[in-house]
């Protein structure tokens, strides 16, 4: 099987693994590159060419192959909903389901691109059980300008996916797993994602993430962003280091990112009882601050645990930052004809 580039453009660094997909992928390629436009998706023609170029300078430095890129796509540019409704057959679902969108999605329907897939499909025992769907959709005319900088160097990704899709799918959960939140902690945003019987039961998304974490530092210690950037990976939620500044910087930001992930979990309480979440998995760059799983811990009460984007992974492992590879990883396990 041919080796397939998968391709994560975030705000803060593009990471891209090359791969050769399977029930263990065998990797050839994988790394990050810092992103100094500091966005996903261009806003103007000045960023598109400085994103074209940086894209261009990836694929050619790393020898990167183009006969198949799979994209991911931000959870910033689409708006992504799980609902529930009564039990469908697929073509009734699928006359059904722009009717459905309209409600949940608030895109012009001449505007709209739209995605779904069926989570959950009651069986017919199931009295007055609900079936599941994901609707991904997203403005046209954003996806078009999203994907025009791999365009304009000659690349078409033969995959676009949203991030929390192909986070969740790089988890392999099983239907016999525990109820659990899946926290991706990102450069300027947290997704959130219950997962109930292996499946996506709901999904959120918060607007805090590592840079405002790297600016709380910056501010209270008077340190220029590179610096706050290190120290706050470096030191963390530490108290024994630097007298506790930077913990004293970080914690009143985390501890309102916490409070995000106890709504959820409440949430799903009421929403599926007597279902409770008992875990909360924690993924992306920010999940490796130190101190960051033992105090989730006592401020939830749950077992945490970090992803393992590469468990089931050999070859050129890296062997750093591990956790921000969850949404490539996940690509590169999705079939070319899902």
């Amino acid at each position: 099987m041919p080796e397939i580039v998968a391709l994560d453009i975030g705000s803060y660094t593009v990471k891209a693994i090359q791969g050769k997909p399977g029930k263990t992928i065998t990797i050839s390629r994988a790394f990050e590159a810092f992103n100094p436009t500091g966005v996903s998706a261009a806003a103007d023609e000045a960023v598109a060419e400085k994103l074209t170029e940086l894209i261009k300078n990836i694929f050619t430095d790393h020898k990167l192959t183009t006969d198949e890129v799979r994209l991911s796509l931000p959870e910033s540019l689409v708006s992504t909903k799980i609902i529930s409704i009564p039990p469908l057959t697929d073509a009734e679902l699928a006359s059904a389901i722009q009717w459905q969108a309209e409600q949940y999605i608030p895109i012009p329907k001449d505007e709209l691109s739209l995605e779904y897939q069926v989570l959950y499909r009651p069986d017919r025992r199931e009295k007055d059980a609900q079936m599941r769907v994901l609707l991904v959709g997203a403005r046209k005319a954003v996806i078009e300008k999203y994907i025009d900088v791999l365009l304009r160097v000659g690349i078409e990704p033969t995959i676009l996916e949203t991030q929390t899709v192909s986070l969740f799918r790089s988890m392999q959960f099983t239907a016999q797993d525990t109820p659990s939140l899946l926290v991706d902690l990102g450069a300027t945003a947290t997704h959130m994602a219950v997962v109930h019987q292996g499946e996506l039961a709901f999904v959120y998304s918060y607007p805090s993430g590592g840079q405002v974490l790297t600016r709380a530092v910056e501010q209270s210690l008077q340190l220029d962003p590179k610096q706050a950037e290190e120290y706050k990976r470096t030191y963390g939620l530490d108290e024994t280091q630097l007298q506790g500044k930077i913990r004293t910087a970080l914690l009143p930001i985390i501890k309102l990112t916490v409070m995000e992930m106890q709504k959820m979990i409440q949430y799903y309480a009421t929403q599926m009882p007597p279902n409770k979440i008992t875990r909360i998995l924690l993924s992306g760059g920010a999940a490796q601050l130190p101190g960051l799983v033992q105090l989730v811990a006592e401020q939830t009460g749950l077992e945490i645990l970090q992803a393992s984007p590469f468990a089931t992974s050999t070859g050129n492992i890296p062997q750093t930052n591990q956790l921000a590879y969850g949404v490539v990883m996940g690509l590169l396990m999705r079939e070319k004809a899902a």
